[in-house]
């Protein structure tokens, strides 16, 4: 398999029936805070290496290597270094029909053969996504399903234990309740407006947030914070005090410390490096 790819991030549009693009940590240095959501997620990495947290468990990965992030595992990862990855995200609802009690099903990988098929098929639907020849969407189309046809015929165990299902309708409920947050992040929301609004005490919300997702909600609230400050800090050329506004801190000073916590430097200090890199 020839490593054929740029780092240039792709943004998912309309044109196929999943999100498929390059992961946004490809420079290295990076951190994705504890997370979750309903979309089966594929990680393969193609160059360099990751490293992967999924309900606590270490997965590291280099290349050519994936992980499969099933529907509302809680996942986080690490790069350290740079790496190239495809990230392919399946709606469940792509697997209709074919998954156990509430659509919940395991996908896990098998033996080297089945696993080396399942990254071949990824990195040619990428290429031709790229490529975006006559005609490619229905030639990704096609791949896309054949992938499908693969998972569940392959990849697919059915949902035995009934502790995990719980956890992920619990999940459900939070995804909607993080959909809200991912909205409102840069507006003052604070753990007691956000359960008023869907109904909760402020107790019993924290307490689902800590159970089921394994992070506090003002951790939650200020990872989400400061992934958006890093993508509007990297992607414009606002200053920081402009940044830590645009999303919710109140200062640059609070931006900056809760930058550090999770990339190890000043944001200021990230931004020179990272600008240099391009030049």
């Amino acid at each position: 398999m020839g490593a054929d790819f740029n780092h240039e991030l792709i943004i998912p549009n309309e044109d196929i029936p999943f999100k498929l693009f390059l992961f946004e940590g490809g420079k290295g240095n990076y951190r994705r805070a504890k997370h979750w959501h309903r979309s089966v997620e594929i990680f393969l990495v193609m160059e360099g290496e990751l490293e992967f947290f999924i309900n606590n468990s270490r997965i590291p990965l280099t290349a050519v290597d994936f992980v499969i992030v099933n529907s509302n595992e809680v996942h986080s990862i690490h790069a350290p270094n740079p790496n190239t990855t495809i990230v392919v995200q399946i709606p469940v609802s792509c697997f209709a029909g074919y998954l156990e009690e509430g659509d919940y099903a395991v996908f896990s990988k098998q033996g080297d053969e089945d696993n080396l098929r399942l990254a071949q098929l990824i990195a040619r639907i990428y290429r031709e996504y790229q490529k975006k020849e006559t005609a490619y969407e229905l030639k990704v189309r096609g791949l896309f399903y054949e992938l499908l046809y693969l998972l569940v015929t392959v990849f697919m165990k059915a949902e035995e234990n009934q502790g995990n299902i719980r956890q992920k309708k619990n999940l459900d409920k939070l995804s909607a309740i993080t959909s809200y947050m991912k909205k409102n992040y840069d507006q003052e929301i604070t753990l007691e407006s956000v359960a008023r609004v869907f109904g909760f005490s402020p107790t019993y919300l924290s307490r689902m947030f800590k159970k089921y997702a394994n992070v506090s909600y003002k951790t939650y609230l200020l990872d989400l914070r400061t992934e958006y400050g890093y993508r509007e800090m990297m992607n414009t050329d606002h200053n920081l005090d402009e940044v830590a506004l645009n999303n919710g801190f109140p200062n640059s000073r609070a931006f900056a410390k809760a930058f550090g916590k999770r990339y190890g430097c000043l944001p200021s200090e990230y931004r020179k490096k990272n600008l240099r890199k391009e030049e």
